[in-house]
């Protein structure tokens, strides 16, 4: 039997950084990785619960996959929000799945495949750790070599218990990292050639390991030969001066901000327990872009959450007008289990499905002409680009990430690490198009071993 492992992953950069803790404390266990679900003697999903469709790809996935596990081949296994939210009820649903999961347990990932090989279906790994037990998963730099950009988990979990939002419940509660951690890993990281680390957590600038968020910034952008820092997501509430001075202070912060509002609507915000008006949300926006004009705006919006009137929408509306985000995640309201929402939507009143599908058609028609707006101006400009490898939808270019975080697709020869300004030729809805006009900076030179030992994924 092969050492070979395929890993699916939906979601966040959260799920996205747990994906590769896995992948690496496998790889230590003797694994390689298999580029397609055919060639692996192990499957992984790495699953997403924020909305009912992401839970729905899961089940869709699950029954592609199955056809893998025929005749003794590849085991299965479900990691992820799902897994936790679901535990034993996956297994029961899906008797294939060979073990699930919890984002808690990832160190138990080798000794569950150890006891899948056996014969043994393990069940659901899903417990919580007791904070003063758990050790966040550490990227080993060595993985890392040859990388232009990496995640950090700076925490994990949510205290805000939004309304509509299952997080507390397949993440836990906030848990922050210890700030010494979070710079020793970035200079590791560094050291083998990144040049970019955003670091992550899902209310990440409430982070209180030893300092506040502008603080740890502050202190990880100090890190010799950082190029590039960047963090998500943020939330509104906890967005203040001390953020907005760390934009205009600190050469290595990107210029883009991802700060979702979710509605326009005060009612609307209020039901969802997001902490904040729309008033509020728009004042800290003008504080920002009075100190750092330059600053790209992201964001998340909820369309057709119970009790939504044409008025509520159409506030939304407005407030999307007046601020005018570089882009959008929208999406229809998603009945998730466990949520307050979900035990007053009766009450609230849900929003048929064709009014919200019609809203959201109209949200994302104005975003897209706004999108198309901002990036036509930088026709005829250069931009500066981190070149992150070929691009994925012509190879003989080159791709990467202006500091609004931008997508570029350009031609010349530009190596991958290396910073370069791109002459803007082209632009559309999705990415700038252009020219290579000089080279910034040239990649950097790995050194020959990281300075520390990383830590196993958790205790």
């Amino acid at each position: 039997m092969g050492n070979r492992v395929y890993i699916h992953t939906f979601g966040c950069q959260m799920n996205e950084s747990d994906s590769q803790r896995m992948l690496e404390a496998l790889r230590r266990d003797g694994w390689a990785d298999a580029e397609a679900p055919e060639d692996a003697d192990l499957i992984l999903v790495n699953t997403c619960a924020i909305r009912e469709k992401a839970e729905q790809k899961l089940y869709s996935a699950l029954g592609r996959y199955k056809r893998q596990k025929g005749g003794g081949g590849a085991l299965l296994g479900v990691a992820g929000c799902v897994a936790q939210q679901e535990k034993e009820r996956l297994l029961r649903r899906a008797p294939f799945v060979d073990f699930v999961l919890g984002p808690d347990n990832l160190a138990a990932l080798p000794e569950l495949v150890a006891e899948a090989r056996r014969g043994v279906r393990a069940g659901a790994r899903t417990d919580w750790m007791d904070s003063s037990e758990y050790l966040f998963p550490r990227a080993d730099p060595e993985q890392s070599r040859g990388r232009v950009t990496a995640f950090v988990t700076a925490m994990k979990g949510c205290d805000n218990v939004c309304s509509f939002c299952v997080v507390p419940r397949t993440r836990g509660r906030e848990q922050s990292r210890p700030y010494a951690e979070i710079v020793s890993e970035v200079d590791d990281l560094v050291r083998v050639g990144v040049r970019e680390v955003t670091l992550i957590g899902q209310n990440v600038n409430s982070f209180s390991g030893g300092c506040d968020f502008p603080e740890l910034l502050r202190r990880v952008s100090s890190v010799p030969g950082l190029a590039r820092l960047r963090f998500t997501t943020s939330h509104p509430q906890d967005f203040g001066e001390g953020l907005v001075r760390c934009f205009a202070e600190l050469g290595s912060l990107r210029r883009h901000l991802h700060l979702p509002f979710q509605s326009g609507s005060d009612g609307v915000l209020e039901r969802m327990r997001r902490g904040y008006t729309a008033a509020e949300y728009e004042a800290k926006v003008a504080r920002l872009r009075a100190s750092s004009p330059d600053v790209a705006l992201t964001s998340d919006v909820i369309v057709g959450f119970p009790g939504e009137t044409e008025d509520d929408f159409e506030a939304t509306l407005g407030l999307l007008e007046r601020v005018r985000f570089d882009n959008l995640y929208s999406f229809v309201y998603s009945s998730r289990p466990h949520t307050a929402a979900r035990l007053r939507e009766r009450d609230w009143g849900l929003v048929p499905e064709p009014v919200k599908l019609a809203r959201l058609e109209r949200l994302q028609a104005i975003q897209r002409r706004v999108t198309r707006e901002l990036h036509e101006r930088a026709i005829g400009t250069e931009v500066e680009v981190l070149v992150e490898g070929p691009s994925k939808s012509d190879p003989a270019r080159r791709c990467g990430h202006t500091s609004e975080n931008w997508v570029v697709h350009f031609e010349g020869d530009a190596e991958p690490g290396s910073i370069v300004r791109v002459r803007v030729e082209e632009a559309t809805t999705a990415s700038l198009g252009g020219r290579l006009a000089s080279l910034v900076e040239p990649p950097l030179v790995p050194a020959a071993a990281p300075r520390h030992l990383p830590l196993p994924v958790v205790a």
